[in-house]
C-alpha cells in the first residue's frame, strides 16, 4: 500500500510508510488544472513483524501513539473459519490485557491516595476507569463501551491500545474468501475486509498499464488495498479539503468537524491567526458549474464563510488572512 517493501528493510521490525489515499476526486481536480505539482493525502502505515522472544513488548512498543490499528489476519492456512478467530483473539487479548494492567496500575495508586487529596477530577476519573476495568475483564475492548466525548477527552493520559478504531483485514486464498462469516463468529462491531495478499502482490508488481489489464480479466474493479486506505482513512475520522490552481492541487487532511480557521492552519500557522473568510464552493458544486471557480461564482455556489463554518469532505477552498 505504501510501496515500501518490508523484505528491502530485512532485520527492521518496525517499517513506516506513507499510502496516497485513492480519491477520484482530487484525481479529477489535477486533471482541470494541469498543476506543475499535484500533492494527494497521505495516510502513514506501520509494519510490525516480530517474531521469537520479546514480540510482544516490540509489538507494543511500537504501537504506542498510533491512530488506529489494521490488523491483518492470516485467513490463508486454515479452511476453518474457527481456527481464524483464534488466531485474530490471540493478539486482541494481548492488547486487552495490556490496557486491563494500565487500568488496574491507576487505580491501586488512587486507592493509595488520602481523601483530601482526591480531586473531584480523580474520582470521576476513578469511576470510569471501575466500569472500563469490568470491560477489559470480560474480554471486551474500550472502543467498545460507549465513551462520552468527555471521557475519551480525560483518558488522552493514558496510553489505551483498544480505543483507538481498528480494521480487520483477512487474507484469504481465492477460493476460500469467509470475511463475512469471520466477522460474524467472532461477533465483531469492528469492519472486516477480505481479500487475497498474492493476487494484491501480483497487481502491485505490474506497470500502471498492466494492472488496469490484469484487474479488467480478473473482472476487479480496483485493487483491495485501495478500499484498505479509504476506509483506514475515514476509521481515523479524517476529511480532505483542497486547494487548487496552477501551481499546485493539494488535497490537505484534516479531523472531520474541524472548523475553518483551524483548516486553515494546516496550510501555515499564519492563515489560522490572521483569519479573515474562506472562498468555499463543495467539489460537485465545482463539477456542476462547468469546472470553473468563476463558473461556480457566477451561479452563486462560490460562497464566503466565517470563522464558525465547518469544513465539509471535499470543498475547495481559497483562504483570506491578514498578519
Amino acid at each position: 500500500m505504501t510501496g515500501v517493501k518490508s523484505h528491502d528493510r530485512y532485520g527492521e521490525p518496525c517499517v513506516r510508510g506513507l499510502a496516497t489515499v485513492p480519491d477520484k476526486r482530487f484525481d479529477h481536480l489535477a486533471d482541470v488544472f494541469q498543476p506543475e505539482k499535484a500533492s494527494p493525502a497521505k495516510v502513514m502505515f506501520i509494519d510490525i513483524n516480530v517474531a521469537g522472544e520479546g514480540t510482544w513488548n516490540s509489538i507494543r512498543q511500537n504501537l504506542s501513539g498510533t491512530d488506529g490499528f489494521l490488523h491483518v489476519v492470516d485467513g490463508f492456512s486454515t479452511p476453518h473459519v474457527q481456527e481464524t478467530v483464534k488466531q485474530y483473539r490471540k493478539l486482541e487479548d494481548e492488547l486487552i490485557l495490556s490496557d486491563l494492567l494500565i487500568v488496574e496500575n491507576r487505580l491501586e495508586k488512587l486507592a493509595k491516595m488520602s481523601k483530601k487529596a482526591v480531586n473531584p477530577q480523580d474520582a470521576s476519573q476513578c469511576r470510569l476507569l471501575e466500569r472500563l476495568k469490568k470491560q477489559l475483564e470480560g474480554g471486551k475492548t474500550i472502543r467498545e463501551y460507549s465513551l462520552t466525548a468527555d471521557e475519551i477527552r480525560s483518558l488522552r493520559s493514558f496510553s489505551f491500545l483498544t480505543i483507538s478504531p481498528e480494521l480487520v483485514v483477512i487474507n484469504t486464498g481465492e477460493d476460500n474468501p469467509f470475511a463475512d462469516s469471520f466477522q460474524a463468529e467472532a461477533n465483531l462491531s469492528v469492519p472486516v475486509i477480505g481479500i487475497s495478499c498474492s493476487i494484491e502482490e501480483e497487481i502491485a508488481s505490474l506497470p500502471p498499464a498492466e494492472q488496469k489489464e490484469y484487474l479488467s480479466v480478473m473482472g476487479i474493479e480496483e485493487p483491495a488495498f485501495k478500499r484498505i486506505i479509504r476506509m483506514a482513512f475515514s476509521l481515523l475520522g479524517c476529511i480532505s479539503f483542497f486547494t487548487v490552481g496552477g501551481d499546485e492541487v493539494k488535497s490537505w487532511v484534516i479531523p472531520a468537524g474541524s472548523k475553518a480557521p483551524k483548516a486553515a492552519g494546516t496550510i501555515h500557522k499564519d492563515f489560522e491567526r490572521g483569519f479573515i473568510k474562506a472562498e468555499v464552493v463543495s467539489y460537485d458544486d465545482f463539477v456542476t458549474c462547468g469546472n470553473s471557480l468563476s463558473g461556480a461564482r457566477a451561479a452563486g455556489r462560490l460562497r464566503l464563510e466565517g470563522k464558525d463554518y465547518f469544513v465539509k469532505d471535499g470543498d475547495i477552498i481559497t483562504f483570506r488572512f491578514n498578519v
